[in-house]
């Protein structure tokens, strides 16, 4: 069976210098509280390998009274 090669997506891309990358700062400030929350879980969803049908691990979980 032969493998297709995967080949990068050159147009998902854009050239730009190190400054310009760098500057979060102006692009986030456009966005309202809850695109940057979405944008937020969506990271850690992605780094965790959560999806909507991830289960919670309950076995892991502790729950406790805090002191007032």
């Amino acid at each position: 069976m032969a493998r297709k090669k995967q080949r990068l997506d050159k147009t998902a891309v854009k050239g730009m210098s190190f400054e310009e990358a760098d500057d979060h700062v102006t692009f986030w400030k456009d966005k309202t509280e809850s695109e940057r929350l979405n944008a937020a879980c969506y990271l850690i969803n992605q780094i965790f390998g959560v999806t909507e049908k991830t289960k919670i691990d309950w076995t892991i979980t502790d729950k406790r009274k805090h002191p007032l």
